[in-house]
């Protein structure tokens, strides 16, 4: 496994790519710029997804942390494995029986192998610090939040039928184009199990998980462009800010002659100055 450090662009179209539950769903926006935000969780919640359904929740494929997921349950099948007994919070005594445990659940379970868990639960198998590590993504420029009103013509109780229609709110993004940094550590990968098969199917998924998360308040979200900064060495040719510097994002000639707000992935240019990559790092356009 080498290290890699990838640019991971994607965009949505009147659509909220991420809602924050503290502001009333709005979309997440720095304050202080006016850009736009996406946790690194919301992105590794649609691998999580994409991977789950496109391999059935079966082993080495399964899903840890999935909706209604009982996490002490899936430690009891590691002890039941081993036949060992657990005790409340403590990992067996013998050091071995707790490597058994916690290896168990990264060979069977995928985003424990790339993201890492901490199992300190009632039935103890231990931490895995993952390879596979995210920002969070940023839109290049700031963006607009609208805000528009909703009206439900059905209703849910007879009683309530002479009731003027219950009215709610969405909130979409006209356009914004994000930005999320990702970071591939092959230390960590040769301790979780996390191989190249791995690596294929992470970048497959950052692909493809938009295609299967269509929903009416998603808009029109894509995957648009992943760019890998491959290392000969496992310790890295460069610093990851560095390679991420030789990035540039911009406008479009053709959208800035008269200059109107970014509508489309092709309002902008991706470029990466060659020059600045040493030799020993590879720059791989994944999609």
């Amino acid at each position: 496994m080498n290290r890699y450090d990838f640019v991971f662009l994607f965009d949505v179209k009147d659509g909220n790519p991420n809602g924050d539950p503290d502001a009333g769903n709005l979309p997440r926006i720095d304050p202080e710029t006016g850009q736009g935000l996406v946790t690194d969780v919301c992105l590794k919640r649609k691998i999580r997804n994409f991977v789950g359904v496109t391999h059935g929740e079966e082993p080495p494929h399964e899903i840890y942390v999935k909706e209604k997921a009982v996490l002490n349950s899936q430690h009891e099948r590691a002890y039941k494995e081993y036949k060992l007994k657990p005790v409340s919070k403590k990992l067996p005594k013998k050091t071995e029986d707790a490597i058994q445990l916690t290896k168990w659940m990264c060979q069977n379970f995928f985003d424990i192998r790339a993201f890492g868990a901490v199992m300190t639960t009632e039935i103890n198998c231990g931490q895995v610090r993952g390879p596979i590590q995210f920002s969070m993504a940023r839109s290049v420029d700031p963006i607009v939040s609208q805000e528009h009103a909703v009206t439900r013509c059905a209703v849910t109780n007879v009683k309530d039928l002479e009731k003027e229609r219950t009215m709610g709110r969405k909130f979409t993004v006209p356009y914004g184009l994000y930005v999320a940094h990702g970071f591939v550590n092959p230390f960590l990968a040769e301790q979780t199990g996390f191989s190249d098969d791995d690596l294929k199917l992470l970048w497959k998924s950052m692909e493809q998980m938009f295609e299967l998360d269509r929903s009416a308040a998603r808009g029109e979200m894509a995957a648009r462009q992943l760019i890998a900064f491959k290392h000969k060495d496992s310790l890295g040719n460069a610093p990851a800010h560095k390679l991420f510097d030789s990035v540039t994002i911009e406008r479009s000639a053709a959208s800035t002659e008269e200059y109107s707000p970014a509508r489309s992935f092709s309002d902008y240019s991706v470029s990466v100055d060659q020059r600045a990559v040493p030799k020993e790092v590879t720059v791989e356009h994944v999609f």
